[in-house]
């Protein structure tokens, strides 16, 4: 006998019939999707490419025994153990901690990882499938084109570069980007047929903006000079914490 659909209420009173196999099947991708993307579940990967991956683990959190470059202190804020490799799971939940929502801390933790892991994984190395883990150490290798050049090719910081955001697209006020003025630097940053480069930089500042920005909508330059350096993130995180320890009282 057939499962009788079940109902659901859609725009404007509308009804929509599902299937019932469609609920099983909506919990097993939530229940396995991060499983997926850390490589844990069943069928990720060879036990060769297992191995290697390992050994590469090994000495991953090496980065943190000596001084980070600033891009280093960026990302390393993602890595939630500290163990030198950054997982879409703990993308995700560094979003969440400074504040994103569900959805786009997921959406970001897949584009993230999915752009950055495969450039960032040891020369001879090769990471099982679905694993997109990002290696702190070789972040540089994943900056991506069509940006400001506040990072060098080596990960480290170019004053000049960042002052010069706001001297080029800080209109209103010397010290803030509104939107408008975003858009113009991003239009401004765009290399030609860089496509990538183009979907990159207008995810990072615009999901900076609607983080960050005031209640007048000014993206202020103290807090994109603390993005580049990571300490943004961890301002963020406590400003949270600090709000939900409040509502708990």
């Amino acid at each position: 006998m057939a499962a009788k659909p079940a109902e659901t209420t859609g725009g404007k009173g509308s009804v929509i019939l599902v299937p019932c196999h469609i609920y099983i099947i909506h919990d097993l991708w939530r229940t396995h999707l991060f499983d997926l993307l850390l490589g844990t579940g069943p069928g990720t990967g060879s036990n060769k490419a297992e191995s290697s991956f390992s050994s590469s683990m090994a000495v991953a959190a090496d980065v943190y025994k000596g001084e980070l470059t600033p891009l280093q202190r960026h990302v390393a804020f993602f890595d939630r153990n500290k163990d030198g490799v950054i997982y879409p799971a703990e993308t995700y939940q560094g979003f969440r901690a400074i504040g994103a929502g569900v959805t786009l801390s997921a959406f970001s933790s897949v584009f993230i990882n999915g752009l950055l892991g495969p450039k960032t994984i040891p020369e001879n190395e090769k990471a099982p499938a679905f694993k997109l883990p990002i290696y702190v150490k070789n972040i540089q290798k994943g900056k991506h084109g069509s940006d400001s050049g506040v990072y060098d090719a080596n990960g480290r910081f170019v004053a000049e570069k960042f002052e010069e955001i706001f001297k080029k697209h800080a209109h209103t006020r010397p010290d803030a980007l509104t939107g408008k003025e975003l858009k113009e630097l991003l239009k401004a940053n765009r290399e030609p047929n860089d496509f990538k480069g183009w979907l990159g930089g207008f995810t990072e500042w615009k999901m900076l903006y609607s983080l960050c920005k005031d209640e007048k909508g000014f993206l202020h330059k103290d807090t994109v000079r603390a993005v580049y350096d990571g300490s943004l993130f961890e301002m963020l995180e406590r400003e949270r914490n600090a709000k939900e320890s409040t509502k708990t009282k």
